[in-house]
């Protein structure tokens, strides 16, 4: 099951995890991504797609979500 947004595809992240002594140790970051129905707003054809998107596009208005 992947992590991915089919908008932004934004994915998965290594990042260091930093301690108070400067010790450090790799950990990944996940995006905020939910199953969806959407639209995409620019598109004239008003079709429905399904697909992972991430909250920061559903927020930025790229996709409207289809009940």
């Amino acid at each position: 099951m992947s992590r991915i947004c089919t908008v932004c595809d934004k994915r998965p992240q290594v990042v260091n995890m930093v301690s108070h002594a400067n010790n450090k140790v790799k950990r990944w970051v996940y995006p905020n991504v939910h199953q969806l129905r959407f639209k995409y707003t620019n598109d004239a054809s008003n079709e429905v797609h399904a697909g992972k998107v991430c909250t920061k596009c559903v927020k930025a208005k790229k996709v409207t979500k289809v009940i």
